[in-house]
């Protein structure tokens, strides 16, 4: 029910966003430009974190409009990265995801909808059982659009008091991204029967889709 809430306010934010952020900076709206037949298509991406990458990835990967999701560290100050550093929590990284996407069907104000519906933004350092500063909530921004409205859901969203805490989610710029080892990638698709997969991951996915219905892709 939480995230059913939460997913209603933030859709009241997306419309009230609009208005006041945009990809041309505060106070001024977008104005959509109709597309010719022969313009190609870009994307655009976004770097979240929360939480477990296996969890990110497979919740993302349902969206529609979104082309590919790579997992991955980010954030902190160690060059190349194995899983294995990372998970010592000394490298200052937090597991994230890159999440490449069609702008044209899935705005980045949609992205953080799902962003703050797929785990708990107030949980610092971790994300159920997973403790550890890599799995901290992050949006590592692109660009200063990515940053104003992040920090305009964070601000709206405390000031609605749509979480029973304080949302600790870092929003900071992006430097780099490091690609986790292969087996990592679509980790939920490959390893569907392993127990972390069967019993943490597939209910939350499951959640995320119910609360996403509409946005889902078709398979």
């Amino acid at each position: 029910m939480r995230k059913i809430v939460c997913y209603m306010v933030l859709y009241t934010l997306t419309i009230c966003s609009a208005f006041a952020v945009s990809s041309n900076g505060p106070g001024v709206t977008n104005v959509k430009k109709e597309k010719q037949p022969s313009q190609k298509i870009k994307l655009d991406t976004a770097t979240f974190a929360t939480g477990c990458f296996w969890c990110t990835e497979a919740k993302f990967k349902e969206l529609r409009g979104v082309e590919k999701v790579v997992s991955g560290f980010s954030g902190g100050n160690v060059a190349n990265p194995s899983y294995r550093e990372v998970c010592t929590g000394t490298t200052g990284h937090a597991e994230a995801c890159n999440i490449i996407y069609n702008p044209s069907v899935i705005s980045f104000d949609e992205l953080l909808q799902a962003f703050f519906v797929a785990h708990d933004p107030t949980q610092l350092n971790r994300q159920g059982n997973d403790v550890g500063t890599q799995y901290r909530s992050a949006i590592f921004y692109h660009n200063a659009a990515q940053k104003d409205k992040a920090i305009y859901y964070v601000n709206k969203l405390n000031a609605e008091k749509v979480y029973k805490n304080k949302i600790v989610t870092q929003v900071v710029p992006f430097k780099v991204f490091y690609k986790a080892e292969d087996y990592h990638q679509d980790y939920f698709s490959q390893n569907g029967n392993e127990p972390y997969c069967k019993y943490v991951i597939q209910p939350e996915l499951e959640k995320f889709k119910k609360v996403f219905k509409d946005k889902i892709k078709n398979k």
